[in-house]
């Protein structure tokens, strides 16, 4: 196993993220198709040269309102299915973060990809875990401690 799986856990995660930031928005949108109702003026026909009238017509977009409907549930499937291979992928990644040796290395491991910290949150956990070290975590040290040992394991 190599770093690639911890690039595509976070790639992944960032992912579902996103897709669920477009299903908000598609209910969003479906609830506001529900609630809206189309009105349009349509002639009655005509006798001879001579118009029978207009009548006003009213009802709900359904079309419109299936499409939408139907790409909501798509896109709930599809998270589901992102989901699941998140979990694996997760499990993937504890699994090589328990591989490193070194305590402090898989806990800044843990806490960037496993927590999604960032680099400057780590440093500050990682402070808050060690308060006796004489020097402090930095976000930079952490960050190059990170690369030296991928760099390493390359």
């Amino acid at each position: 196993m190599d770093r690639t799986i911890l690039i595509e856990y976070a790639d992944m995660k960032e992912e579902i993220k996103d897709l669920r930031r477009r299903i908000e928005k598609d209910k969003r949108a479906l609830e506001k198709l529900n609630k809206e109702t189309v009105i349009d003026t349509v002639s009655r026909g005509k006798k001879g040269r001579k118009s029978l009238g207009t009548t006003r017509v009213e009802g709900k977009p359904r079309m419109t309102i299936e499409l939408k409907k139907n790409a909501y549930i798509k896109k709930i499937d599809q998270l589901e299915r992102l989901e699941m291979d998140l979990l694996e992928k997760q499990t993937q990644v504890e699994e090589y973060i328990q591989q490193i040796e070194k305590s402090k290395l898989r806990m800044i491991f843990q806490l960037y990809y496993v927590d999604g910290l960032t680099w400057e949150m780590v440093a500050m956990k990682m402070n808050n875990m060690f308060p006796r070290k004489k020097i402090p975590f930095t976000k930079d040290g952490c960050r190059m401690m990170h690369n030296r040992f991928l760099e390493k394991v390359l």
